[in-house]
């Protein structure tokens, strides 16, 4: 934190926008509503800022993004390390939020309003990091698993810290995070919500209880672990989609299959792809709500079981043999939704299920759901609102902003990340957490969650939405005044690039 010219920047921002030292060399941060009064050489509740000879200074450097000079070109030798302060060509460098700084309280500028071109267009990127007191992480666990009752708590700590959602195809969802459980109960709940989210939205693993259910421990792009147990496979369908998936391939070497599943159990002979198959009724009986033929509901209770019911034996779930449909020799195969759980069975004299060595060929079948499962991961998916003193950071009048983004004029990113923008009112975004640099969020002790912003707009409707046009620095000039003090990341191929409309 030593360079003359990023310090003399700072300091100048501190003069304009407030930060006034008190006795002792003391200063006061106004970076959140938490107000830290930080002595000389000391850092504040956040760790963000620091006074360094009576400078409120960021403490951790700007991130900027290259891009390759073209797609599989060598990435820079300083990618990913602090800048050795080499020159950075413009049109393949991105200012994001990481360490910009925030526009608390409210009526200062973004920090960072650049002007660059792309293409010959004058665009404008404005720069921030948000503190989001309205956030959450949406997370999307690969099991058939039940984790718990929808609804339920999520604890982590012993603390609430979110709910279940409703299940999705082939995916348990976590609700966790949000205003309520940040700021609306104890100091402790919302100390530990704040925990829970800054680690997931930093890719690390977090334990999460459900009551009434399961435990399980999330960790963003990796395999979840419940109860202990590390999932392997996400399920290739339903019982019923199991059933015509693997129809034909069944058909000649089995009498009955039942795929076994929490939410509809398949029966082959009774599905209508084994009617098209020509295949005759096998008799068996399975209990459970039958919805339409070969498709059942409720064949057991949700759990860790089979298919995600609680069954560890599948013959439990035979109500009855029809004696006048079924013969003895009948071969039934008994499988879970990802072929991790599987049971071939061949009726004696008196029709009862007896079980036997899996022929090759239905084997074969059975590996084959297996390979068609997706890997089970974790996905977690950071949402939030971007509010009156973000927007306001941005122009003069802030539902210009909001209209031009809803428009699609304005194209909205998080450290660089392509955003999905829900419908309707406001600036509501969500962002796979891994599609941003590593350590690009933070938090502030009120408590709420530090996540980058960054709006990028054609400068001629920058300035027509009331923008802060004295603000405006050109791109190169940023990178000239923080060449010693920023830190350069590789751009991920994956994510378009901002300046780029689609």
């Amino acid at each position: 934190m030593t360079d003359d010219t990023f310090a003399r920047a700072q300091a100048e921002r501190a003069r304009k926008f407030g930060a006034p030292e008190g006795s002792d060399g003391i200063v006061r941060c106004d970076a959140c509503p938490v107000l830290c009064r930080i002595r000389p050489g000391r850092a504040g509740a956040c760790d963000r800022y620091a006074n360094v000879g009576g400078t409120l200074i960021r403490t951790d450097p700007v991130v900027f993004l290259e891009r390759a000079v073209e797609a599989g070109a060598p990435l820079v030798p300083f990618a990913g390390q602090n800048w050795d302060g080499a020159i950075l060509a413009p049109e393949r460098t991105f200012v994001t939020g990481i360490g910009a700084g925030t526009t608390y309280p409210d009526y200062k500028p973004a920090p960072f309003i650049v002007s660059s071109e792309h293409k010959g267009v004058d665009t404008v990127t404005v720069v921030t990091e948000g503190i989001f007191s309205y956030c959450g992480v949406k997370v999307k666990i690969d099991t058939d698993r039940h984790l718990g009752p929808e609804q339920a708590p999520v604890r982590c700590a012993g603390e609430a810290v979110g709910h279940v959602t409703t299940a999705e195809y082939g995916s348990q969802m976590l609700s966790i995070g949000g205003v309520r459980h940040l700021t609306g109960g104890s100091k402790k709940e919302g100390n530990v919500t704040c925990e829970t989210l800054l680690k997931l939205c930093a890719g690390e693993a977090v334990e999460l209880s459900i009551d009434e259910g399961h435990t399980v421990i999330v960790e963003a792009g990796k395999a979840p672990i419940v109860d202990g147990r590390e999932e392997q496979r996400m399920r290739v369908g339903c019982g019923s989609a199991t059933v015509g998936i693997f129809a034909r391939q069944w058909h000649g070497h089995v009498d009955e299959v039942i795929v076994v599943d929490d939410h509809i159990t398949g029966v082959l002979t009774e599905h209508q792809a084994g009617r098209c198959l020509d295949m005759p009724p096998a008799g068996i009986r399975v209990k459970g709500r039958k919805s339409t033929p070969g498709r059942y509901f409720q064949v057991a209770s949700p759990g860790l079981g089979w298919g995600g019911t609680d069954i560890s034996d599948p013959l439990a779930l035979v109500q009855k043999i029809d004696s006048k449909v079924a013969w003895p020799g009948l071969k039934v195969l008994f499988t879970s939704t990802t072929g991790e759980d599987a049971l071939y069975c061949i009726l004696d004299e008196n029709l009862q299920p007896v079980p036997a060595d899996m022929p090759e060929a239905v084997r074969t079948v059975v590996d084959r759901i297996g390979e068609n499962c997706e890997p089970s991961l974790c996905t977690v998916m950071f949402m939030a609102g971007a509010g009156g003193s973000l927007r306001a950071g941005v122009t003069e009048n802030p539902v210009l902003l909001t209209r031009s983004v809803q428009a699609g004029e304005t194209t909205v990113t998080m450290g660089g990340a392509p955003t999905y923008l829900w419908p309707g009112g406001g600036i509501t975004v969500m962002v796979d957490v891994l599609r941003l640099p590593k350590n690009a969020f933070g938090y502030v002790p009120t408590p709420a969650i530090v996540a980058p912003l960054e709006f990028t707009l054609p400068r001629a409707l920058y300035l027509a939405t009331g923008g802060h046009a004295d603000e405006i620095v050109q791109l190169d000039e940023v990178l000239g005044t923080y060449r010693n003090q920023a830190k350069v990341e590789p751009w991920l191929d994956a994510n378009p690039w901002p300046l780029q409309k689609p």
